[in-house]
């Protein structure tokens, strides 16, 4: 018995120290400058070693990989008028409602796709969930996506596998632990087919994340109410609030402009030229 009890004492796991392990990944990525030094505070060290299960290796390599993409993609730069081609018919917006939580919510129609540009669609999404983090209430580091599948066809869909596996790539590389919940909203039997094939390029993590609702299944009613408010919830969703989603491209794109010079500020940019800032990562 005292040998049992002693294999069984070996194997318990110590708890993690959460705070010295933020503390070592930022002394293992080393000195910072300019935009990266603003980018990783300690909750966004924290988010990186998370989605990592708090492997400081692996985690590091993860942060290095975004510092690098940030460097060369540069999300915080994008500006509305950049991508407002691929807004004007809303297939995503912010939504003027939060979740039961308090978080922003992300809006995508992909029955109103209207681009064939993967690239197009992945930097608009990039742009809006950088405004959405931007936007994010104090203490709220996560957002929710409402995906709204009224008047998806496959054949009315410009979305390529392709592009739906960069999207899947950009968010859970470069966004660790930024998706709350992903909720597919009356999603046809066509679009099984499609989800067979990307659910392979998603992370455990983030596949558990994701919820089919179906406006009347009861069980998936329930889904939405654990995580909206119904009485703040459009009707189209099976909400209480007497309001809809129509999407106003114009009063949008205001709002957008507004964002346009909030980011600026915040990563201390000229507004009117995007590539006089510059960074440096070790």
């Amino acid at each position: 018995m005292l040998q049992k009890w002693r294999g069984q004492n070996q194997h318990v796991a110590q708890p993690l120290d959460h705070e010295k392990m933020i503390k070592e990944l930022r002394v293992a990525i080393g000195p910072l400058t300019g935009h990266a030094s603003k980018f990783c505070t300690d909750a966004c060290l924290r988010r990186y070693l998370e989605a990592r299960s708090w492997n400081l290796e692996k985690a590091k390599k993860m942060l290095q990989d975004t510092l690098e993409w940030r460097l060369n993609y540069k999300p915080h730069e994008i500006r509305w008028e950049q991508v407002e081609e691929e807004g004007k018919t809303g297939k995503v917006s912010r939504a003027n409602f939060v979740d039961r939580f308090g978080r922003p919510v992300l809006v995508m129609r992909p029955g109103k796709q209207n681009t064939k540009t993967g690239e197009g669609n992945v930097r608009h999404l990039v742009y809006l969930i950088e405004n959405a983090i931007l936007n994010l209430p104090e203490g709220q580091e996560q957002m929710s996506w409402l995906i709204d599948f009224t008047g998806y066809s496959m054949n009315a869909t410009n979305i390529q596998p392709k592009t739906a596996r960069d999207i899947i790539n950009v968010t859970q590389s470069h966004y660790p632990e930024r998706l709350a919940i992903i909720v597919l909203y009356n999603p046809p039997k066509i679009f099984q087919a499609l989800f067979k094939v990307i659910s392979y390029f998603i992370d455990p993590k983030t596949y558990l994340k994701i919820k089919f609702v179906y406006p009347n299944d009861k069980e998936s009613i329930e889904i939405m109410k654990s995580y909206f408010d119904t009485d703040n919830l459009p009707r189209e969703f099976g909400g209480k609030a007497n309001f809809n989603l129509n999407y106003d491209h114009e009063e949008f794109s205001k709002v957008m402009v507004e964002d346009d010079i909030k980011k600026a500020k915040f990563w201390e940019l000229d507004n009117n030229d995007t590539n006089a800032h510059s960074e440096t990562t070790s």
